[in-house]
């Protein structure tokens, strides 16, 4: 996990940054349905989740714009090389949740075994940790999903003023369109003083070709 420090004087977000951080701190939210009628059957007929699939795709895609890795260490201003996701393991027995995070790897396998390893180790602990011995690191994102919800838009809010960059992601739950497509709504939480609605695009477009690549990679399997 490498923290990069950014010249505040050579940085174009500059004065955007200081604009909707300190004058006019403002986050929105933006909600979208995302195709996933072939992803889900590629990875039904392989024996795949779908859900560390998800957080890997996300992932993945997230990591590819400095704008969504943005955070202050030690109050300098910077961006980590990657960020970790931080989800919520939900427990049956009480209805509660637990977060769990796993390191993020670029290689889909990887990630994906180390999630299930999790999954395997710490997902019947209660409390607000799910592994409370390796708490989250400072580049932990969260991105989750209400599974029992077809929601048309979402939105994350928070009850403080600490300066918190990354964005935030959730999914809903999956429904069958008019045109017997699956669906997957999926709403990103996001400040202002680091990303635009540009950057959402880009990271969507992203999504997209991210997501017909995995398609192509268990077809070559």
């Amino acid at each position: 996990m490498n923290f990069t420090p950014i010249d505040l004087s050579t940085w174009p977000r500059n004065q955007m940054f200081h604009y909707f951080s300190q004058i006019a701190p403002t986050s929105y939210s933006l909600s979208v349905e995302l195709d996933v009628t072939d992803l889900i059957s590629v990875l039904n007929e392989n024996g795949y989740k779908f859900f560390p699939t998800y957080l890997w795709l996300v992932t993945t895609c997230l990591n590819r714009h400095i704008e969504f890795k943005t955070a202050y260490q030690n109050d300098t201003l910077g961006y980590y090389d990657t960020l970790t996701p931080l989800y919520a393991s939900f427990h049956n027995d009480d209805k509660t949740f637990s977060l769990m995070w796993t390191k993020y790897h670029h290689e889909y396998q990887k990630f994906y075994d180390a999630y299930c390893e999790n999954q395997e180790q710490y997902a019947r602990n209660h409390g607000i940790l799910c592994q409370p011995l390796t708490p989250p690191p400072a580049n932990a994102y969260t991105v989750s999903s209400v599974p029992w919800i077809s929601f048309k838009h979402f939105a994350v809010h928070t009850h403080n003023q600490k300066p918190y960059f990354f964005p935030s992601v959730e999914a809903g739950k999956i429904y069958t369109d008019a045109n017997n497509r699956l669906q997957l709504p999926l709403s990103l939480t996001c400040h202002h003083a680091t990303t635009d609605g540009y950057h959402i695009h880009l990271f969507l477009e992203d999504l997209k070709k991210e997501i017909a690549n995995m398609l192509s990679y268990f077809s070559a399997r």
